[in-house]
This record gives C-alpha cells, sequence and structure tokens, in this order.
C-alpha cells in the first residue's frame, strides 16, 4: 500500500481502559499498546483536551476524564515511541460535538472580548505546559466538529440540520454577527498556537460527505481571514454518505481553499455482537447502509477502501494527509462508561451508562489485536 503521512488513532480512553483492568494483546502475548500500534504502522496519536472533566464533588465525567494531566501522560508515551501528537482542544469540560458545545464551568459568566481573552490564555497555557515537559504537540485541533460553532451560546453559529442537507434560515445580520463571533474566538486560539509552537492547525467539522456544508461555511471563515493549516473532517459511512461523496467534497476542499486535509475520525464495526451490559452505537440496521459487513473482514475493506480515497485525493497545491481511527482501544471493560450521570447533566446529553463504541473497535472485546489494524502498515 502507498504510503500515507497520517495514519493515526485516537485513544483518550486509553487511561481508564488501563485503570480498569483493560490489556492488550498480539498472538496472544501482552504487550504495551503503544508499541503494538507502532508495530502495526501507526505514527500519529489524537488526544481530547477537556478544561475541568470532575464534578463539583471532585468526582471524574468519565469517557476518559481528559484533564491535562492524563492527555500529557498519554502523548508521553506516544512520542517515547516515536510517534507524533495531535492535541485536540475541546474548549469544554465533556464531549462537545456539532449537538453540543457546552462552556467550561469556570468560564459561564465570560462573554465577549472578555471569552475571546479566556480561550488564547487557556491554549497558551496549555501549550507552555506542553512546551515544558518537551510535549508539543505536531498537530492541534482548534474546537472539535465545530459544525454550529463552539463555547455556546457567543461562539454558535446557524444550525446544519443534517436530515435535511441544509442550514437553519436565520438573517443576513444575524448569520455575519455569528461567523464573526465563532472566527473571534477561533482567531485567539490560533494566535496563541503561532506564538508558542510550529503545530499545524487544524478546523474540524462533521459530515465528511456533505459538500455543501463545508463550502458554505468555509467560504464564511475564508471571508473573515482565518488562519490554519488543515481542514479536518469526521467521516462514518454509516452516518455521513458513500465514499464517493467523501472524495467528492476532499477534492472540492483542496482545490477550493488550497489546504491539506485530514480525515480526523473515523470508524466501522467489526461485530454486530455487544459487550455485556451495553447497546452498539454501531447496529446491523447501520451496516446495511454502508456496502461493508458487520465483519473484520468488512472493517478491513472498508479501511482500505477509505485510505484509498485519501491518497486519491492529493491535488497540486494541497494534500491528502491521512486518517486518524477514532477510539480503536476503547475496552468493554468493567465501569467504563462514556459518562457518568453528572458528565450527562453537565453535557445535557442523558443516555444510558456503558461502552457503546467497544464493536467498532481494532482490538476485541479482551484486547486482541484484529487483523484489520494491519491496513496501516506499509
Amino acid at each position: 500500500m502507498e504510503q500515507i503521512e497520517v495514519k493515526g488513532v485516537d485513544v483518550s480512553t486509553l487511561n481508564e481502559v488501563e485503570l480498569l483492568g483493560g490489556g492488550f494483546y498480539v498472538d496472544g502475548e501482552k504487550q504495551d499498546f503503544f508499541r503494538i500500534v507502532k508495530n502495526k504502522g501507526i505514527n500519529t496519536v489524537r488526544l481530547k483536551l477537556w478544561v475541568d472533566p470532575y464534578d463539583e464533588n471532585g468526582d471524574p465525567y468519565l469517557g476518559g476524564t481528559n484533564d491535562l494531566k492524563t492527555t500529557l501522560a498519554l502523548a508521553k508515551r506516544a512520542k517515547d515511541v516515536g510517534m507524533a501528537f495531535m492535541l485536540n482542544l475541546h474548549y469544554s469540560d465533556f464531549w462537545v460535538d456539532p449537538k453540543k458545545q457546552t462552556k467550561p464551568k469556570k468560564w459561564r459568566s465570560i462573554s465577549g472580548k472578555a471569552l475571546e481573552e479566556q480561550v488564547y490564555l487557556y491554549t497558551k497555557e496549555v501549550l507552555q505546559t506542553c512546551e515544558a515537559n518537551d510535549l508539543l504537540p505536531e498537530y492541534i485541533q482548534i474546537g472539535n466538529e465545530i459544525t454550529n460553532g463552539m463555547l455556546w451560546p457567543d461562539g454558535k453559529t446557524p444550525y446544519y440540520i443534517a436530515e435535511e442537507r441544509k442550514f437553519e434560515t436565520v438573517d443576513e445580520e444575524t448569520r455575519k454577527m455569528q461567523y464573526d463571533a465563532l472566527v473571534g474566538l477561533l482567531k485567539a486560539g490560533v494566535r496563541a498556537t503561532r506564538e508558542v509552537c510550529s503545530a499545524k492547525i487544524i478546523i474540524h467539522l462533521d459530515f465528511g460527505g456533505a459538500d455543501d456544508l463545508y463550502r458554505k461555511w468555509f467560504d464564511e471563515i475564508t471571508k473573515r481571514e482565518l488562519d490554519y493549516d488543515i481542514i479536518g473532517l469526521s467521516y462514518y459511512p454509516y452516518w455521513h454518505g458513500d465514499l464517493q461523496a467523501l472524495a467528492v467534497n476532499l477534492k472540492q476542499l483542496g482545490e477550493r481553499y488550497d489546504k491539506d486535509l485530514l480525515v480526523v475520525e473515523t470508524a466501522y464495526g467489526f461485530t454486530e455482537q455487544s459487550s455485556v451490559g451495553s447497546e452498539n452505537i454501531f447496529t446491523k440496521a447501520l451496516a446495511e447502509k454502508t456496502g461493508y459487513s458487520q465483519t473484520v473482514e468488512g472493517q478491513t475493506a472498508f479501511l482500505e477502501d477509505l485510505i484509498e480515497v485519501v491518497k486519491n485525493a492529493n491535488g497540486t497545491n494541497y494534500q491528502s494527509l491521512g486518517i486518524v481511527y477514532w477510539e480503536p482501544a476503547w475496552l468493554p471493560v468493567k465501569h467504563t462508561s462514556w459518562a457518568s450521570e453528572s458528565g450527562m447533566k453537565y453535557a445535557n446529553d442523558i443516555a444510558n451508562r456503558g461502552n457503546h463504541w467497544a464493536n467498532q473497535g481494532l482490538f476485541d472485546f479482551e484486547g486482541n489485536a484484529l487483523k484489520s489494524l494491519n491496513v496501516f502498515q506499509d
């Protein structure tokens, strides 16, 4: 397989999994996780960072509880085996995505220029701490899946209605004010980054198959002269369209904006079975939408086809850099959960506790490396 520059994994929950007894194996032999994936061709680790992922009693929100200490400990392990570090700043105390972008608890009373300054100071402090520990990232995301903005309500933008493939209707004055506010926050994070390090800056949306979304959104950002390096996309084939839709979007983005491209999140299931006590996000019904079987072979075929699409998206003035697989090591160990009760309350996102992602890992439920992990090897 022809080389791609970024062959990554997001393993933000790894510390939680290991603390709860999870381990990883190749041919029955237990090994350090980072050495396993490095030997399989992975060269980049993506890690999310939350501001204060604890409730008023000091109990963790779970889902990895990715405070700065935890994130840096994982980054060190990755760098120790020679892997690049991609830092994913959520600017929240817990999960953010297009449906929720909750302000950190300590920032709730801050708005306007004061909030921009807080973003700047926080970003700079995080990166200076990275620098002091010799752990500066090679890549950095200013926000996570900011399709509908970030740090709501201050940085909220017109809502993209995915089911209808269109934005909500707002008047032109409101649209301008909303994108102005969002870009002000993004510029604050970018400015802090440029002052501390040379990390490549990623701006990341979801729904990688929606070329209309990306065109309209990045046109607004381009008007406001945001400084960044890479357009990041989430692409899950059961939610975001077929691979042809992704290919069309990648080509349009590279040619229209002259920016490098990177699929920073993707995944596919290796089984329709679920771990004890948890239901799956990725179901048989979703698999049937994709044309790939819900097996290790189907997972492998999807990844091979995805990598081929990404490689073929290179252009004259931009590169299609690679992919990052989301949470391949989130084993269904006892007591792991995407959220605690207080975490759900904070994010206003109530669902059953547990690990609903395990059937999309690149390791089986017992931590054995799957054959699909081999697609990253040269």
